[in-house]
């Protein structure tokens, strides 16, 4: 008698969105319970509008591409279409780099020094869980085609 198995799960990953969602709290919650100084303050602060706003939009301006060209946006997907047109001609992973102004935006609008500490933990944090993966996928599914655009597209900015 055989017994009978259960299909194996998929594993679930926690996503970008969720650490810019856990990002921005821990902003709000660092200017609130440990602010350090206040090195931006009102009107200036309304400046961080500016590139929370760019941010906003090029995110969005990215994940539109994905959508056009029919391949996933979801990290560890294999991904059915190089993209390397419109914000992908600037920065190769434009959605993470719209997140990061977004949440160098928002740190300018709080105005206190200990919510610019999250910024660059968020960049890290995209560099080791997600980046380094998506590059080894996009070379295993493109190869020269997708090198040769790593050579002229820099990662970030």
């Amino acid at each position: 008698m055989t017994e009978a198995r259960e299909p194996t799960a998929t594993k679930k990953r926690v996503l970008p969105p969720t650490y810019l969602l856990a990002s921005i709290v821990a902003m709000v919650a660092l200017r609130f319970l440990l602010p350090g100084w206040r090195i931006v303050t009102l009107p200036w602060s309304l400046l961080g509008l500016v590139p929370a706003g760019l941010g906003l939009a090029l995110s969005i301006v990215a994940d539109q591409a994905f959508k056009k060209h029919r391949t996933t946006v979801k990290p560890f997907e294999e991904s059915t279409a190089l993209v390397t047109s419109g914000a992908y001609a600037i920065s190769r992973h434009p959605m993470y780099l719209g997140f990061a102004l977004l949440l160098l935006g928002l740190a300018i609008c709080l105005g206190a020094l200990t919510p610019f500490l999250v910024v660059p933990l968020f960049a890290i944090l995209m560099e080791f869980v997600f980046i380094g993966v998506e590059e080894q996928m996009m070379d295993a599914t493109f190869g020269p085609p997708w090198r040769d655009y790593k050579n002229k597209v820099r990662r970030w900015l």
